[in-house]
Order: structure tokens, then sequence, then C-alpha cells
């Protein structure tokens, strides 16, 4: 029992520092934008086309993680493509012109799509080997990844604006991260397999395309608005701090830091508000919160006040994606598919559409866009049919095929 127990954890923490590596080494170029900006001299379009390439690269992966998936496995793919994100990152900082970057950009969006979804196959794995839950933890890994890219571009910042010197010390880091995640990740695709032999059935089960119902159409709403005010935060926030908020070069970082120390401590603790005031409470209110707080820090401007904003966006948003995968997977398979399928256009075109807003107008009009679709997510959450909170499910287990048993709950990672 004990043996089983620490294998799980062993295995837990390798896929968890996948997922810390994806956050640490997107927010670090991420972080870093104004100085790339400056380098490059790029305007606020360029800029946005630069967004835009990444979520291209990593829209195009799709079809190529379907084949490398199945030709190499999950652990061997998520190996290869963080190799190359690290990489990547390096070749980022030695771009020598726009162009240059642009490539580079778009390969550093294929890796990440490898390794997203190589990554989230080795924790579904996890969860069907040791029948224990696991996946909200390791999500909450990826925005502690980011936190931890903040605050090294601001001690970076503050010992040298060198932007190779920044980029390098991250690459050792990821590459530490990499080391130690190698020996526990797992080696058996048993949840891909039951997966694909569940859709299998699904697709002779079913006799023709349907159209989605209203309320899936408005899960999908709620996701793509939910994901475009997540994706252009983490994009656009620190250039929002240095460029209009006039925040110094150590303290522009600060504003992703915030955004996602406030998204861990949510994923945190999210499970048990759901329990308590029930998701689409949770939804309403939280999105309300975000798309209420940034809008205030903008009209009022400066440093603190787009502090507070961003940890309003953080605390308010963290949850949305949860509660809305878990609402369409109660309403079907078909649900499901195109509610992620709109995440992942929101996600993609949402920090690239706040770029074009920005330079037809100004940042702050971009970052206004972000809080309006804040607000959206609340005003698309009324039209949805959530559980109440004497309805919330307790955490569970899942077996083979679907069937769900009481399991044990997953004990935090810290202190593994």
């Amino acid at each position: 029992m004990f043996r089983v127990r620490d294998d799980f954890r062993r295995a837990q923490v390798a896929i968890a520092a996948l997922f810390c590596f994806l956050g640490l080494q997107y927010a670090t170029w991420a972080s870093r934008l104004p100085a790339i900006k400056a380098e490059l001299d790029l305007s606020e379009a360029e800029v946005g086309l630069l967004l835009m390439a990444c979520g291209a690269g990593a829209a195009a992966s799709f079809p190529l993680v379907a084949a490398l998936t199945k030709r190499l496995g999950s652990r061997l793919l998520a190996l290869s493509s963080a190799l190359a994100l690290g990489l990547l990152l390096l070749a980022l900082a030695a771009a020598p012109n726009y162009p240059v970057a642009l490539v580079i950009i778009c390969c550093d969006g294929v890796a990440v799509g490898c390794l997203n979804v190589a990554m989230n196959a080795q924790g579904a794995a996890l969860e069907v080997e040791y029948r224990r839950t696991a996946m909200s933890q390791l999500h909450a890994t990826f925005s502690a990844g980011s936190l931890c890219a903040a605050l090294l571009a601001s001690g970076m910042n503050a010992l040298t604006s060198n932007l190779a010197a920044h980029f390098a010390v991250a690459a050792v880091l990821l590459l530490l991260l990499l080391a130690y995640a190698r020996p526990g990740l797992l080696t058996e695709d048993r949840a891909a397999a039951e997966s694909a032999e569940a859709e299998e059935s699904s697709r002779s089960e079913r006799r023709g395309w349907t159209l989605p119902s209203r309320i899936t159409i408005w899960m999908g709403c709620a996701m793509a608005f939910g994901t475009v005010t997540e994706g252009a935060m983490n994009d656009w926030s620190a250039l929002y701090m240095k460029d209009v908020a006039h925040a110094a070069s150590e303290v522009a970082p600060l504003g992703i830091a915030v955004v996602s120390v406030m998204m861990v401590l949510a994923r945190v603790f999210a499970d048990g508000w759901r329990s308590r005031w029930g998701d689409g409470r949770i939804v309403r209110v939280g999105s309300a919160l975000a798309g209420t707080g940034l809008a205030v820090a903008l009209l009022v401007g400066g440093v603190v006040p787009a502090l507070i904003g961003f940890a309003c966006v953080g605390l308010g948003v963290a949850a949305v994606t949860p509660c809305v995968y878990v609402a369409a997977a109660r309403a079907g398979s078909d649900a499901l598919a195109l509610v992620a399928a709109m995440g992942t256009t929101g996600l993609l075109a949402g920090p690239a559409l706040i770029g074009f807003i920005a330079s037809g107008s100004s940042l702050v009009w971009g970052m206004g866009a972000v809080a309006a679709s804040a607000v959206l997510v609340s005003v698309c959450a009324t039209q949805i049919r959530w559980t109440g909170p004497d309805e919330a499910e307790s955490v569970t287990a899942v077996e083979p095929h679907g069937r769900p048993e009481p399991g044990p709950e997953v004990e935090p990672l810290t202190g593994a």
C-alpha cells in the first residue's frame, strides 16, 4: 500500500514538473515582451502578430500531435517537445530581426501544442493508473510556473537588461525541471487507449451530426470569453505596466506575477468554493469581479490600481475554465468537444485581437476589451444549467469505461 502511494506521489510530482515547465517557459518570454518590442522596434500590431504566430503554431500542431502521440507515446513526446522549448527560448533571445522572431515564435507554438497534449495525457494516465484525482493540482502548477517566470524576470531586470542573459538563466532552470521530471514520468498510456476505445464506441453509435443546443453554445461562448481574458492578461499585462502605468522595468513583470499568484490560490481552494456555493455562482460572481476590478483599475490609472485590478482578474477567472468544462462534460461528448474548440480559439485569438485594438486606439482600450470579455463570461453563465451546492460532486476517482467510484483525496504537492 505504501509502495503504491510512493509511486503515485513520484509520478504526480514528475508530471507536475512538466506543467511548471510550460508555465515557466511561456511566461518567461511573455514577461519580456517590452524588451523584445524595444530590441526589434515593433509596433503594437507587430507584437499582436507575434502572439498570433504562436497561436497559429499551436493550432497547426494538433494533427501533428495526434500522429506523434501514437508513434512516440506521451512520455517521449513530452520530453522532446520540452527540450525544443528550452532551445527556442535561447533562439528568441538571439533573433536578429522581426521575420526570424516570427518563425521562432511559430515553432514555439508547435512545441507548446505538443507538450500541452503530452503532459495532459500523462495526467490522465496517472488518474487511471492509481484511481486517484490529480489533474486540478497539476494545472495549478502551470500557474505556479508562470509566477516563477514573472519573479525571475523582475529579478533579472534589476540585475541586467540583457535579454540573452535572462533567457539563458531560464533555460538552465527549464533543463533542471526536465531532468527532474524524466525518471518519474509514466511509460504506459492506458488512459489514451481507453479514451480511443470509448471514442470508437461513440462513433459507432452516432447517427449523424446535429446542431448544438442553445445551452452548449452559451457554454462555448463563456469558455471563449474566459480564455480571451486569461490569455490576454498573460500577454499584455507587462506592456500595460510599462507603457501605460509607467512602472519601472523591474516592476513591470509583476503584473503577470499578481495574476498568476491569485490564480494559483484560487485553484487550490476552488473545489471547496464549488461545493459550498455551486459552479454557477462561482463563475458569475468571479467573472463579474474580474471585469469590474480591471475596468476600475483602467479608469483610475497608475501602478498600484493596475496590480489590484490584475489581482481581481486572476482571482475571478481562475475557476471559469474548470467549471465550464465540468458543465460541458455533463452535456455529452459533442458539447465538450465544441466547448474545448471555442476555448482554444479564444486563447489563441484573444491576445492578438487585443494587440490590434491597441494599435487602432490605445492599450487602455485593448485592456478595456479584456474587462468586457470577463463581464461577458458572467452574462453567458446566466444561461447555463449548473449544479447547485447540494448537488456538487465529491472528489472521485474514475474507473475505466467511465464508472465512478469513491476515491481518496489527493494530498497537496507541497512537501512531496
